[in-house]
């Protein structure tokens, strides 16, 4: 009987041993993804009108040069859907040719479709020049529209030629209302619209927005006009950070008071999530004929912060909002499962990180904090723990067998 059990015991302190010295298998370096070639990789698809024909006497801007490591992870390399180990797939009828979610307060990447493919951002590249106003106007500057400025080509918020208006009530109707009125009105107290562009740029090239580059201030499709799901979701990111920009796209309506002859002007927020979807923190709407509808939104249940970025989709076969919010839906339910992170927000400039302490989780190789957190919470290791249960195992085993032999040699 006792060799019988001093043989089992022995059995498992074996295994426990072998478990000891095997390494953990989620420990392990993965292999770098095999890269494929993607779609739109260089350009966006063809334009299907003359918007993008450059000015006469000017040639078309060159592609964006592809970084020869993917920003934001391997996986961000990878074309069609990028989704955890053994994730459910996403819901049906979604119909962007890329999307991101994204974890706004740690900048995982929780999952994505085609996440550098380039497309046309829209009305989505208002965000960036929203960065761009509330990094170098002070809010209550008084500014005085041109003829110009109130005559764009519209989605218009409304505003009078000649009338005043603040840095403020313009950045409402910009980012409320995608007022491409607000947009001109903003960019020619920020040097012209070409001056604006240039500032753009700089700031998507400063944080690390490679796919990127603004030929319009207002998201009206231009020569060069670029970005992808996965800048746009870096600026998105960035952008929520700044509580001027995060207050005004969570804001339902917005009055502005008479002047120029113009009577109130009432701006409603075109998101249509905003009071429908629990937890909604706002977002961005955008559409083009070239770029199609294009949509940024984020909320937060249980204590999970989610953001969803869309590019070229269409509102067929349901709404783009609704797509969005079941998008939404599978980030949460990814979360709450606790699903490993496919990529990461990844910023360019140090400073931008360290200039924001929510900002400062990116690795400088993409992958997760998760590991380095557990480790700090524990620091005696998975590693301790198992040779404590072994020596524990053998210390019970060795009393049984002792045991077992004072029995035998009493004759019991």
């Amino acid at each position: 009987m006792h060799s019988a059990i001093s043989r089992s015991l022995l059995v498992l302190v074996s295994g426990v041993l072998a478990l000891a010295v095997t390494p953990v298998a989620t420990a392990a370096p993965k292999p770098p993804a095999q890269a494929q070639p993607c779609a739109n990789k260089m350009t966006p698809p063809p334009p299907i009108d003359t918007s993008e024909k450059p000015r006469p006497g000017e040639a078309a801007p060159e592609p964006l040069p592809v970084p020869p490591v993917p920003v934001g992870g391997d996986r961000m390399a990878e074309c069609g859907l990028v989704l955890p180990k053994r994730a459910l797939n996403p819901p049906e009828g979604n119909t962007s040719a890329s999307w991101v979610l994204q974890d706004l307060d740690n900048g995982d990447i929780i999952a994505a479709k085609d996440p550098h493919a380039r497309q046309r951002p829209a009305s989505l590249i208002k965000v960036l020049l929203g960065l761009v106003v509330v990094t170098e106007l002070p809010p209550n500057k008084s500014i005085v529209p041109t003829k110009e400025d109130a005559e764009q080509e519209c989605t218009c918020m409304g505003i009078a030629a000649g009338g005043q208006y603040t840095v403020d009530q313009l950045l409402h109707g910009l980012l409320m209302h995608s007022g491409n009125d607000a947009a001109h009105a903003l960019s020619t107290v920020l040097g012209g619209v070409d001056a604006t562009v240039a500032k753009m740029n700089a700031l998507a090239a400063r944080i690390g927005a490679t796919d990127t580059r603004a030929a319009t201030p207002s998201g009206l499709d231009g020569p060069g006009m670029s970005t992808s799901a996965y800048d746009m979701s870096l600026i998105f990111h960035y952008a929520m950070k700044k509580p001027e920009f995060a207050k005004v796209v969570k804001t339902k309506s917005f009055e502005i008071p008479p002047t120029a002859g113009k009577p109130l002007i009432t701006i409603y927020n075109d998101n249509k999530l905003l009071g429908s979807y629990p937890g909604f923190t706002g977002g961005k709407t955008g559409f083009t004929d070239d770029a199609r509808h294009t949509y940024a939104g984020s909320a937060v249940q249980n204590g999970h912060r989610i953001g969803v970025v869309m590019l070229r989709a269409e509102q067929r076969p349901t709404r783009v909002v609704e797509q969005a919010a079941k998008l939404l839906d599978y980030g949460i339910a990814l979360r709450e499962a606790k699903a490993e992170s496919v990529g990461r927000i990844e910023y360019r400039s140090p400073e931008t990180v360290n200039a924001d302490p929510a900002n400062a989780t990116p690795n400088g190789d993409g992958a997760s904090n998760s590991g380095a957190a557990a480790a700090a919470e524990d620091p005696f290791g998975v590693t301790g723990w198992i040779i404590t249960l072994v020596v524990f195992l053998i210390i019970v085993a060795s009393f049984v067998v002792g045991h077992q032999r004072k029995k035998a040699m009493a004759g019991e």
